[in-house]
């Protein structure tokens, strides 16, 4: 009978699922969301392909709308079919409000990345406390597969007064905090992408969340859901199905003249 193997630590499992994600070269998946957006949990799935370097991202969500965003195309605009009237491909700013709408992430965050930026330190956090708190607590069943678990209990999460500095945007807020930049948006009643003016005082989050849970494939160390618990509730959770990494994905996946896009 084959010896057990231990149940990694924090530390290792930690490292591992960032370098799983740090080293991806491609990547297909299918991804449900949940967000919560004015009250609200909106619900989507999405297929997803992406390479990493250059990046490229391809997207169909489940009302059919088309996403193609690919590195040194289009302006730096996305290209986007909306799968409704006019029923014409537009090109749009990826990071701008009319493609982002109610979302919590931008096109351009698909995959991973918002997972791994939950356990980054920075010196330019000002408190990496959130990052520091995951701990792993166990194995679990989900979709029937078991999964290590990270998770995070933040008691502390509230929101602080913020003064702005100088050519401060709610991106480098979000940063300073970590606290991602929908709820700072919500919150404040900004615009996406909008200047803040020295010396305006906002309300941000002081972490990403109260309760988050990742859960760890422990073959590939690639997340399989993340789910995080704020103040009111669930803010978000993600679920990674039929993925598939570091597989070779043609070139011509990622034109708009691939056969089946409406693009």
């Amino acid at each position: 009978m084959a010896p057990k193997t231990p149940p990694p630590t924090t530390e290792q499992l930690t490292t591992r699922m960032s370098a799983a994600i740090e080293n991806l070269k491609t990547l297909r998946c299918t991804v449900k969301a949940q967000e919560r957006a004015a009250g609200n949990i909106n619900q989507a799935r999405s297929i997803m392909k992406l390479t990493y370097n250059p990046v490229r991202i391809y997207i169909k969500t489940h009302k059919d709308v088309e996403v193609l965003w690919v590195t040194g195309q289009n302006n730096g605009d996305a290209w986007v079919y909306p799968a409704a009237f006019p029923y014409v491909t537009l090109s749009l700013d990826p990071k701008g409000k009319l493609m982002r709408g109610n979302q919590h992430h931008t096109a351009l965050q698909a995959g991973f990345g918002t997972i791994s930026d939950l356990l980054r330190t920075t010196n330019l956090r000002q408190d990496n406390s959130f990052s520091r708190s995951f701990r792993y607590t166990g194995d679990t069943l989900l979709l029937g597969r078991t999964c290590h678990v990270l998770r995070s209990s933040y008691p502390q999460f509230r929101y602080v007064s913020y003064k702005a500095g100088k050519n401060e945007t709610i991106a480098t807020v979000a940063e300073r905090f970590g606290c991602g930049e929908y709820r700072i948006i919500e919150r404040n009643g900004l615009s996406i992408g909008e200047k803040i003016p020295e010396g305006k005082v906002i309300h941000v989050p002081n972490a990403y969340g109260r309760r988050t849970t990742v859960c760890v494939d422990p073959r590939t160390f690639l997340p399989t859901m993340v789910q995080v618990d704020d103040d009111k509730g669930l803010f978000e959770r993600f679920e990674f199905t039929d993925v598939i990494a570091n597989q070779p994905i043609p070139l011509a996946e990622f034109s708009k003249d691939y056969k089946g896009y409406k693009l």
